[in-house]
């Protein structure tokens, strides 16, 4: 059920942008143990001026290839699993499509299962 929010400057190529959403899906499955078909994930690109960050933030040296991923899920996860996805991600989309480890931003969004409507105006979860 987690959502994925990828936000990165535009001009990449579609199997790039592939690229990262399946990684993620996989690391989510993996680590999250997430459903097959629980696939939820949007992709928003950003002009140079649209996009700022600080490029050295806790000494960790970023680039223009930086990818910021949101992801809002339960709050059911301890800490090590979250470890665990956030090295699983980075492993994923080192190997495809090749980003640096510095470019890689990952936020949790943690929310009650109540919160969740997947069509029909129902609380699946609730």
């Amino acid at each position: 059920m987690p959502l994925v929010r990828i936000d990165l400057r535009r001009g990449k190529p579609a199997a790039h942008i592939k690229a990262i959403r399946d990684g993620i899906y996989t690391a989510r499955h993996q680590s999250f143990q997430v459903p097959e078909a629980d696939r939820f994930i949007v992709v928003h690109q950003h002009d140079a001026d649209e996009f700022d960050y600080d490029p050295d933030y806790l000494g960790i040296h970023r680039t223009d290839d930086l990818v910021m991923i949101q992801v809002t899920c339960n709050n059911t996860r301890g800490i090590p699993q979250k470890k665990a996805f956030y090295a699983a991600v980075v492993e994923q989309l080192t190997a495809s499509p090749g980003l640096r480890p510095e470019d890689v931003l990952i936020n949790l969004v943690e929310t009650a299962k109540e919160n969740w409507s997947f069509g029909n105006g129902v609380a699946q979860y609730a």
